[in-house]
């Protein structure tokens, strides 16, 4: 069973999932920063690069948009190739154009023009008759009937097509096909209406907030209930549940404990794992995740674990703990793009077909597209999450200031030898300066006065003139200036 809780402060909506008691996804959407994927603009073409096949469209956010050739539709033909991007957009063309990807660290939004608007059992391609069901629908004989089903309900004038969602596999009515299909029609002909009448850039349409998505997308047949922790939020969710997906009205309840909710479920703790680099096992191995632009690498280690019998037994059951604990923190941390794990080398080959095999498992349960590949001859598993928004880390923090998100500075004594090199250096340059005064932090003014005393007066005799020292309280170690006097 599972349930959701829903966090609510003034500026702030966060979301846990729980299963089994234990925290497994977590959304955060904030007023200043919420999320744009669904969200439908009428956009500008700014510029157009043929070398890429891609444009950058203005959609009024902080940076251009991207559309690339193969998400034009206009562009595609009826034997599968593709028109140039420059036959079919120019600068200043205007388009009706939707969120694919959320802008994420440098990069703008990614865009489609193949617009698609989601219900509760239905998503609505206005511009395309097909009709599909979700690739997560696995049963042929059920996707073949579900596709029947929405053909003989869709009217005889409607252009549009639709895709069944995965909800719609075990439940779902005629009565909630043609609710969506009413409702989808009609959100469609009030975007339309918006975008005769907008001025370019304008928001046609915005997706649903973080909570009602939820509600729509994530409640299913085990989940036993949703704890919401403000009456104001609590009663905008009820009205919402009463008019899209009223079998999930009964199961929203307001939380008024006195503990907050989040601590009494343990979740503020499991955000501050979420959030460190090395993750513990029960067996006394650990994880270390590193992430960085291009790629996450994660290392598992024995640490304490010794195990009972041979090593083989004990690298054998840490990779199989790390395997599950592995899939747990790529969806609590949101990871994507491509992530390599190091396990421990193990010699026999049933273990590693063992442990990919519990791995492959683990993350089958994700609901975001992953693919898993085999051990490589260096005993590394490569892995791809697709990204669709920022990780929770890139959410919730940001580069030190201090080492610049290296993970590292500069010790005190080689910021000394910079700062000497320096001044010899600038005593060529400048040979009627007087004297040299060193602002530095404390510590490595410090270590000048004391363990490098010597150096310093090498230094002085070096340059024929005098070296200063002077404290900048608001200087980190790896800060300094050399002032000419």
């Amino acid at each position: 069973m599972s349930e959701i809780l829903i966090n609510c402060a003034l500026r702030e909506r966060r979301i846990a999932l729980i299963e089994n008691g234990a925290m497994q996804e977590i959304f955060v959407e904030r007023v200043c920063a919420s999320g744009f994927v669904g969200n439908v603009y009428l956009g500008k073409v700014v510029r157009v690069l043929p070398g890429m096949q891609s444009a950058f469209v203005d959609i009024g956010l902080e940076r251009t948009a991207f559309l690339h050739v193969a998400d034009v539709e206009t562009a595609r033909l009826a034997d599968g190739t593709t028109l140039p991007i420059e036959k079919v957009l120019h600068e200043g063309k205007h388009l009706m154009v939707q969120v694919a990807k959320d802008p994420i660290g440098t990069k703008g939004a990614r865009l489609t023009t193949t617009i698609s608007l989601a219900g509760r059992k239905l998503v609505y391609l206005p511009r395309d008759s097909h009709i599909g069901v979700s690739q997560r629908i696995e049963s042929e004989e059920r996707r073949e009937a579900l596709r029947a089903w929405v053909t003989s309900l869709r009217s005889p004038e409607e252009k549009g097509g639709y895709i069944v969602r995965t909800c719609a596999e075990e439940e779902a009515t005629e009565e909630e096909f043609l609710n969506d299909m009413a409702y989808l029609s009609l959100l469609w002909s009030e975007v339309n209406k918006k975008a005769q009448t907008a001025k370019v850039p304008a928001l046609l349409y915005k997706d649903l907030s973080l909570a009602q998505r939820v509600l729509r997308d994530m409640v299913h047949q085990e989940t036993a209930s949703i704890e919401v922790d403000n009456r104001e939020v609590y009663e905008s969710l009820c009205a919402f549940a009463d008019r899209f997906v009223p079998s999930v009205r009964e199961r929203l309840h307001l939380y008024e404990g006195d503990r907050p909710l989040f601590e009494l479920y343990g979740v503020e703790e499991e955000i501050e794992r979420a959030l460190s680099r090395r993750v513990d096992l029960k067996s006394g191995g650990y994880l270390v995740f590193d992430q960085t632009e291009a790629m996450t690498t994660i290392d598992v280690n024995t640490g304490a674990f010794v195990g009972k019998r041979d090593f083989s037994d004990t690298v054998f059951k840490t990779n199989l703990e790390a395997a599950q604990a592995i899939a747990k923190q790529l969806r609590l941390r949101n990871l994507g793009g491509i992530i390599i794990v190091d396990f421990i080398d193990m010699q026999k080959s049933e273990h590693r077909e063992a442990v990919l095999a519990e791995l492959r498992r683990a993350v089958s349960t994700d609901r975001t597209r992953m693919t898993v590949s085999n051990f490589t001859d260096l005993g590394l598993v490569a892995m791809t999450r697709k990204r669709t928004r920022d990780s929770l880390a890139h959410v919730l923090c940001e580069p030190c200031p201090v080492c610049g998100g290296r993970g590292q500075i500069k010790t005190a004594r080689t910021v000394c030898y910079d700062i000497m090199r320096e001044i010899v250096r600038l005593s060529k340059q400048y040979v009627d300066m007087k004297e040299f005064r060193i602002q530095a932090s404390q510590t490595v003014v410090d270590l000048l006065l004391e363990e490098e005393s010597q150096a310093l007066e090498l230094l002085q005799t070096a340059v024929e003139k005098p070296v200063l020292l002077e404290v900048e309280s608001s200087y980190n170690q790896e800060q300094w200036d050399v002032v000419l006097a």
